[in-house]
């Protein structure tokens, strides 16, 4: 395992634990996924979404919590905070959360928002709730670099059922 492996398995846990709090389903999650799709990725995160289980204007703020958990989860476990939109790997997170907040038209006020979301999770990442699942799911990660849904499902249960 080297750093990037760690800081990667903080990241994707953080996407896949957002996404199974805020009730989508999570396919896999990786530190180790193919490059058969385009440019090299550290990691990868599939989630499934129900568009009809949710409202539009609900689904535009949880797809912008998923896409943002990750660089916040990895800016706790690095102890270093950054702007989501100023580091290069983070670029696609931060596109894809600007673009889940379409609905907002002003440009100034969407990225304003996406910036308040990043400030939320921050404050409900620090949590030791939250962090102890990130952090079931990054062991995990590193120990099986791929976690389909029933190891991720092992991996997060007992908070799980908390929730």
């Amino acid at each position: 395992m080297d750093d990037t492996d760690e800081v990667t398995a903080w990241h994707e846990a953080g996407h896949a634990w957002a996404a199974l709090f805020v009730g989508a389903r999570v396919q896999c999650v990786s530190i180790s996924p193919d490059d058969d799709d385009g440019p090299r990725r550290f990691g990868d995160t599939t989630i499934l979404w129900s568009r009809r289980r949710f409202p539009p204007a609900v689904l535009a703020e949880k797809l912008c919590w998923v896409a943002l958990a990750g660089p916040v989860a990895e800016m706790i476990h690095t102890g270093r905070r950054f702007h989501p939109g100023l580091v290069a790997e983070w670029q696609q997170d931060w596109r894809d959360a600007l673009d889940a907040l379409r609905p907002i038209r002003d440009p100034q006020k969407r990225i304003a928002r996406a910036e308040r979301i990043t400030i939320e999770l921050h404050e409900a990442f620090s949590d030791d709730f939250h962090w102890s699942a990130i952090g079931a799911i990054a062991d995990h990660l590193l120990a099986h670099e791929i976690l389909d849904e029933e190891l991720l499902s092992e991996a997060v249960e007992p908070w799980i059922a908390d929730t």
